[in-house]
């Protein structure tokens, strides 16, 4: 039966606006004896700083608080009413469970049978918030050698263990429905103690009961879970998705559930081990088994082993409630197994600073090989160096390699820019050795294949060979370095770089200005941290030294972060966690340090072109790379920022590189088009941030000369062929 007298362990909830409430509270707190909290400022105050609050908290919830007596403690306190108390309690949970997770857990019945080990699973339950209702059932009561395993005390001997766990879940949480069956499961009392429920978890010792527990289970097709504490062992049985499968999935044999009534614990031991598996049981455990009815009155259990398989049972009910897989079956979660297996944990291999690659530090002996030096130091998206180089007597051709490509790089627009800047690195390699350059650009052929090539004539060109050591030496700098005004000299000097080239350049320097910009490249950044291919693919781009190639990818020693920023790096890498990001709308913080380097910047420029033909994109990267160049010749720092909308022209391939946020990519694009003003038919080639003192930093490394060398012949003046190797 239910307990009669609720007092015994249910707390009492009185409101001072009901007029009955209010007699019963003045009458407490007349009693000297009755203890009299209030922590409504600190609780109003905890739930004001809780974020986010939900719609459902009513007045009630906020003012006036309710007080709550707890009569076995003869103690009234003030708390938040039933919702707020609840989001509060439970703010913690996120996102380990999500707010409608828990909302839906939070209708769940459940009851317990046995409250011994049941005790810690039915508490467990409650701190995580993974019922709205509970029944718990036990005939027994608390004695002193309960106390190993029962986290109650001494003040509770003698008290019925159902009635023990309620009071302790009362003082958690005061609102949520117990309902307590003081008689244990009784052949009246089945029925009763089922209706309505969700779920099962049986840890009694009677075996005639854990048998009707089954059947009972089995007929109305509600799964029931047992922890038996030896080796973690668990189980499930999902009667809820099989009427017919065996009850203790077979290993008991079809036995009678009366014949099993009043049994010793000795005569018990040979069907508990047929149910745990005798060859399975702990050394320990089944050493115990021996001595039942000898040195041991019944078998061990510790309350360590306990609280491990309230947690287990506590995993699985999550994932009952929100519907993960979780089949009929069992398992052992052996901690001294596991205890044996001790390791030192694998360390990343330690990210000393880098220097310089060699590939910049080497001074070519010849025009050729400068040209060819030059092409390789261009800068490319990602570092993927899209080109193969074909080497003439007199031209150098570099062909686009479609191979080498990314859905960042929309139509291979991000590569025409690429080559467009290694054809302007070649003409100041010729520059250097008073020679001069001349660029065309061919067509894409139907493979996506496109050329551009660089012819040498005789004749210098003073301005461009100035900038040889500049070009080589240029860099990515990510470093924060220090927001300070742009001169108007080198304004003009940057904007005259990108002119001289057929292109235009916006120079953002306005602090609102920064942060419009700010906002728009964080909120692109979180997309593609949160878009599964642009997510691989910019993780595969990452190389770590001392684990990674270097040759291709950005070297994670470029980013200009601290040994904290490079640990969140670890966890941005990682798709379990950008899928639960994407899966709850969050993720907002994934655009924070794009936001907070733009906004420390001295200047965001963006350099564009009039038109969207590949030539285009081509002349755009030439002048691009002549603005940064120009830009490092003034001690300038400069790191690209590349927004997933950057290459795209229409909706279509906004879709095309981010189908879920396509829509909010257009807006993001429309709002940088609106703040840097380009007008129609106008095309964004490259984004960069502009800072003063960034100091040094290494640079990412070039693939081998073989691998982007074209297997072709080159004509020697005498006729002859030479193999370029």
């Amino acid at each position: 039966m239910t307990v009669a007298d609720m007092s015994q362990h249910s707390a009492q909830i009185l409101w001072e606006s009901d007029p009955s409430d209010n007699r019963t509270l003045a009458a407490l707190r007349a009693d000297p004896t009755v203890t009299v909290l209030d922590h409504s400022q600190s609780l109003r105050h905890q739930h004001q700083r809780a974020m986010p609050t939900t719609g459902e908290e009513t007045s009630q919830d906020t003012a006036p608080l309710p007080w709550v007596h707890f009569p076995w403690r003869r103690a009234v306190t003030r708390l938040l009413g039933p919702v707020a108390h609840r989001n509060l309690r439970l703010d913690r949970n996120r996102n380990k469970i999500t707010r409608a997770e828990q909302d839906h857990l939070g209708t769940l019945k459940i009851g317990v049978v046995g409250l011994s080990v049941g005790h810690a699973i039915a508490h467990t339950l409650v701190l995580e918030g993974l019922c709205g209702t509970l029944r718990l059932a036990d005939f027994d009561t608390i004695e002193l050698s309960n106390l190993n395993r029962i986290p109650a005390s001494v003040l509770d001997i003698g008290v019925n263990k159902a009635v023990v766990v309620a009071r302790r879940i009362a003082e958690l949480d005061p609102y949520l429905p117990v309902e307590v069956f003081t008689d244990g499961l009784t052949d009246d009392n089945l029925a009763t103690f089922f209706d309505g429920l969700d779920l099962v978890i049986e840890e009694c010792d009677s075996l005639d009961i854990k048998l009707k527990v089954r059947l009972e289970a089995r007929r109305r097709g509600i799964p029931v879970l047992m922890e038996t504490s030896d080796r973690g062992l668990f189980d499930v049985e999902r009667f809820d998705q099989d009427s017919t499968r065996p009850l203790f999935h077979g290993l008991l044999g079809d036995v009678d559930p009366n014949s099993l009534k009043g049994l010793s614990t000795r005569d018990k031991a040979p069907h508990v081990m047929r149910i745990l598996e005798a060859v399975d049981l702990s050394g320990r455990m089944a050493a115990s088994m021996v001595e039942i009815d000898r040195t041991l009155n019944t078998w061990p259990q510790l309350g360590g082993d306990v609280q491990l398989g309230a947690a287990t049972v506590a995993a699985a009910v999550r994932r009952f409630g929100r519907g993960d897989e979780l089949p009929s079956g069992r398992i052992r979660i052996d901690l001294d197994q596991q205890l044996q297996s001790l390791a030192a944990p694998k360390t990343q291999a330690q990210h000393a600073p880098g220097s310089v690659t060699t590939l910049a530090e080497d001074l070519p002996n010849t025009p050729e090989e400068a040209v060819v030096q030059a092409i390789r130091l261009a800068p490319s998206g990602g570092n993927i160096q899209p080109w193969r180089i074909r080497q003439t007597v007199d031209a150098v051709q570099i062909d686009l390699d479609p191979a080498r490509t990314s859905a960042m790089d929309i139509g291979f627009r991000g590569s025409y820019v690429s080559i467009g800047a290694a054809t302007f690195n070649a003409r100041i390699a010729l520059a250097a050795h008073d020679q001069h350059g001349e660029v065309c650009f061919s067509d894409p052929t139907p493979d996506n294949r496109l050329a551009a090539t660089v012819t040498t004539r005789p004749g210098p060109e003073p301005k461009l060979s100035t900038m040889y050591s500049a070009m080589r030496h240029r860099i990515s700098n990510r470093n924060i370095g220090r927001r300070r005004a742009l001169s108007p000299l080198i304004q003009d000097a940057l904007r005259a770089a990108a002119q001289s080239e057929g292109a235009h350049l916006r120079l953002l320097t306005e602090q609102d200005q920064l942060i419009a910009a700010a906002q728009i490249l964080a909120a692109s950044d979180r997309i593609r941290y949160l878009t599964p291919l642009l997510h691989s693919q910019m993780m595969s781009e990452l190389k770590w030294p001392g684990i990674d190639r270097l040759e291709s990818g950005i070297d994670v020693r470029t980013l200009g972060l601290d040994e904290a920023d490079l640990a969140k790096l670890r966890v941005a890498e990682r798709a379990d966690v950008m899928a639960l990001l994407r899966d709850w709308d969050g993720g907002q913080a994934l655009g924070d340090n794009t936001r907070d380097r733009v906004v420390g910047s001295s200047a965001f420029a963006v350099v564009t072109v009039d038109g969207n033909s590949p030539a285009d994109y081509l002349r755009g990267g030439a002048a691009m790379q002549r603005v940064w160049i120009t830009a490092q010749c003034h001690d300038l720092g400069i790191a690209p920022i590349s927004p997933v909308f950057l290459y795209a022209q229409s909706a279509a391939e906004l879709a095309e590189a981010s189908a879920p946020f396509a829509a909010e990519l257009g807006e993001l694009q429309h709002q940088f088009a609106s703040l840097i003003g380009t007008g129609p038919g106008e095309s964004v080639v490259l984004a960069m941030r502009v800072t003063h003192d960034a100091g040094t930093t290494p640079r990412s490394e070039r693939l081998p000369r073989e691998l982007v060398m074209a297997d072709n012949a080159v004509n020697t003046e005498n006729g002859a062929e030479e193999k370029l190797d």
